[in-house]
Order: structure tokens, then sequence, then C-alpha cells
């Protein structure tokens, strides 16, 4: 079910049991050989894959992202913002200006939401290790969902008319202020771009993504199975507005989620209530929204939040009554 790679799982057994000699029986022993497996894996992804993306975008910044999207119809530019956010890492701080630079650029809010949505909720290194861990076929629920919350999202957050709630400095900003940076093509200048973003992307999300794999671990190892089946696993219509709540205040992202989504499932609980978990933990945590609050009046961010959340259960709702 988990496509663990049978290299960090001989890894995780050598240093968990051989060397530290715990049993795997054991809640610390099955807590810490999950731990060592998923540290080994998540890195070793981590640094592979944001390396070679780091080569193929040494031309991409959030400037250059704004005037793709610039002066194109509503359903393209959605589009393009969507697909933009899916395959850009910009985190919730990058996104702010990012923010204020679609609307200086006078591209809709509801597209700029649907930016918003996707860009921390999916990208490529988190669906590589979606793959590499869950699978392929989990990694794929969980895009196309993210894609289209991402889609309608935006058209909700357009139809409540949330411009009227955006900062009034955000439109004060006079445009034109950002210049497009020089950027160095060359093969070693791409070389030093990839080796920067992987220091800069890996700096920024470690910490989330040990704290994730270590509740991961926890849960794996000391909560029984008959907890999760009374509580996220019990088949009940409850089970993924439960999870979506308790996604809310942990903060990490899409990378940092998974190892806790791994361990969810090897509990039994479902495939539609781990996705509606994931989502709302990368794209509906408090420290996220805190950040958002310096863009938008607390009216828009709780017409977001309540979009996001309804979105969120419907998707594992549906995917409950499917799989």
């Amino acid at each position: 079910m988990t496509g663990n790679p049978p290299l960090f799982d001989t890894f995780a057994q050598i240093v968990v049991f051989q060397l530290l000699g715990l049993s795997a029986d054991s809640h610390l022993g099955a807590a810490l050989h999950f731990f060592v497996m998923d540290v080994a894996k998540i890195f070793f992804l981590l640094v592979v894959i944001i390396y070679v993306m780091g080569l193929l975008r040494a031309l991409l910044s959030p400037e250059r992202v704004r005037e793709y999207v610039r002066n194109r119809p509503d359903w393209q530019a959605r589009g393009m913002a969507v697909s933009l956010g899916a395959v850009t890492p910009f985190c919730s701080c990058s996104s702010v200006p990012l923010f204020i630079g679609f609307v200086e650029a006078g591209i809709p809010l509801g597209v700029t939401f649907s930016f918003l949505i996707a860009s921390p909720m999916i990208n490529e290194v988190a669906v590589v290790i979606l793959i590499g861990i869950l699978g392929w076929k989990l990694a794929l629920l969980y895009v196309a969902a993210g894609l289209l919350v991402a889609w309608f999202g935006g058209l909700a957050m357009q139809w409540l008319r949330t411009e009227r709630w955006v900062e009034e400095y955000v439109w004060n900003i006079q445009m034109g202020k950002m210049a497009l940076p020089a950027v160095d093509t060359s093969l070693r200048g791409r070389h030093q771009y990839a080796l920067s973003e992987v220091r800069e992307i890996i700096g920024r999300i470690w910490k989330w993504v040990f704290l994730g794999i270590g509740v991961g671990a926890l849960f794996h190892g000391y909560v029984p199975e008959d907890w999760v089946s009374r509580h996220l696993a019990s088949g009940s219509w409850y089970d993924v507005p439960a999870a979506v709540l308790l996604g809310i205040p942990l903060y990490s992202n899409a990378t940092g989620i998974i190892p806790v989504a791994e361990a969810m499932l090897g509990k039994g609980v479902a495939i539609g209530t781990t996705l509606a978990m994931m989502m709302s933990v990368a794209a509906l945590s408090l420290p996220e929204m805190l950040i958002l609050r310096k863009v938008i009046k607390w009216q828009a961010l709780a017409r977001f939040a309540l979009v996001l959340a309804v979105s969120f259960i419907v998707v594992g709702w549906a995917f409950n009554a499917i799989v």
C-alpha cells in the first residue's frame, strides 16, 4: 500500500533493530523504525527533486508568473494560475507578495485565490514523494482533488466579491515597481541556482518535515488502532469534518504532512478522510491564515477558510464513497 523502497526500509531496520537493539513489536521500535525510514527517504527525495526542478526553473520567478497570467481571459487565466500554482514551490510567505503583484496587474481576485489554493497544496516535490511513499494512485487522487478545489474555490471567492475586503495599501501600490532580475542561464548558473534552491527550500521546511515525520511516527507506533477506528475510521459522516478540523491548528506543507497521512492509512483511515486532512494542513492552517491577513481583511479571510473547509469535506466524502 505504501510503496516504501526496500533500501530505506533495510537501512531503518539496521539502525533501529540491530544497532539500537529495539524490538519490532515494541511501540518505540515501531515508531523509531517509521521515523528513521521516512527521514532518510523523504530528505533523499527532497534533495534530488528540488535540484532537478531547480535546473529547469532558473528562468521562472514570481514576477514572470505574474506577467504570464496577466491580461488573459478569465477561464484561461484561472487555468494558468492553477497550473502554475501546482508546479511552483511558493509557500505562504512568497505567496503574499505574489498576491500583491497579481492585484497590481489587474488579475481578478478569484483567479489569484485559485493560485493561492493550488500553490501550497500541490507541487512536484510533494507529488514525487507521495508516489514514492503512498503509491501513484493516491498521488493522482490528491493532485486531481487539489486542482478541482483550486479551480472551484477561486470561482467561489470571485462569486463572493471579496475584492471589497482587500487591504487598502494593496490597491495603493504602484505598478511596475518590481523589476525582473537578471538570470544566468548558463549551465553553471543553473547549477548554482539549483543548489541555492535546495539550500533555501530545505532550510525553510526541514523542521516541518521532521515534525510531520515525528507526528506520523508517534501515530504509527503509539496510537491504538481501536482509537483510530472510533474517531477517524468509524465510517461515520463526521470522520471527514473531524479530520479537516484536526488539520487547522497544525502547520506544515504538502511534503511535511505526507508521513502523517502514511501513518493514518496504515491505521485503517479511509483515503478520503486522509486526503481531506492533508489538504487542511497544507492550505488551511492557522499560521497561513495569519500571513494572508496581511493582505485581506477578516471578512474575506473567513470566507476563504469556509470555502476551503467545505471543499475539503466534500472531497473527502466523495472519495470515501467512491474508493
